[in-house]
């Protein structure tokens, strides 16, 4: 079967990993990004990757339906879904609901409108991957101060699994992966302390990186885990065992 990627929130360090370990030289790649295009573009001309890239502000809703309405000429065999906004650590009493409401358009109204148009696809050739990414906050005690983030991810989390009820009489597995702190450019509002604290309080003593986490999603994304769905899979190193 050939293979089509539609991988929002490609140009984050997650997605870059993502999009060099499922090259394979004959898939096509649909990537979502915002602001970024030319430096993704620019490593899938060094691959030889067939890409298209859309410049979609997700947290616009109009911008979010003219994106949709693109998708709807389009095939994916596979979805990823990535974006959120950067962690802003803040007490609960500074809650900034603005943020938070285009935060809920990033990570969960936009996967719902996406959904909606490629899942039905999907059921009709009776397959399909789809694979969101949540945060190992969802799995245990969260940290404090990130309420918004929280919110947001949970939320993730339930779309995951009401879709896979949904369609797993469709050959269509829908999961989530849940990694302990990666690293990534992603944390750039969280302070440099936060990082170090919660690296020395690991059982291995060091956050995770982005070639921790891209192998587990590759596996879900695989033809080998046809019959792994409703999953949130934690990558945590250890710190968080269920």
């Amino acid at each position: 079967m050939e293979k089509t990627y539609l991988i929002t929130g490609a140009t984050s360090d997650v997605g870059y990993e993502l999009i060099r370990t499922l090259n394979d030289g004959k898939s096509k790649f649909l990537l979502q990004g915002f602001g970024d295009g030319e430096a993704i573009m620019a490593l899938c001309a060094e691959n030889g990757i067939d890409a298209e890239y859309f410049d979609v502000n997700l947290s616009d809703s109009e911008d979010t339906d003219r994106f949709v309405e693109k998708l709807k000429s389009c095939s994916p065999t596979h979805f990823v879904h990535l974006p959120a906004l950067r962690v802003i650590n803040t007490k609960f009493k500074n809650f900034d609901e603005e943020r938070f409401l285009l935060d809920m358009n990033v990570q969960v109204m936009s996967a719902v409108k996406i959904c909606k148009t490629i899942a039905p696809k999907m059921a009709k050739v009776k397959f399909g991957r789809i694979l969101f990414m949540a945060t190992s906050y969802v799995l245990a005690n969260p940290p404090k101060n990130t309420a918004a983030y929280i919110m947001a991810k949970n939320s993730v989390v339930g779309l995951m699994k009401a879709l896979a009820v949904d369609y797993a009489s469709n050959g269509i597995t829908v999961n989530a992966i849940s990694p302990s702190m990666i690293e990534t450019k992603f944390l750039a509002e969280t302070s440099h302390l936060i990082v170090e604290q919660t690296a020395a309080a690991h059982p291995m003593k060091r956050n995770a990186t982005v070639k921790d986490v891209v192998p587990a999603m590759v596996f879900l994304l695989s033809d080998e885990a046809g019959y792994i769905t409703g999953v949130n899979l934690p990558v945590t190193g250890g710190s968080i065992i269920e």
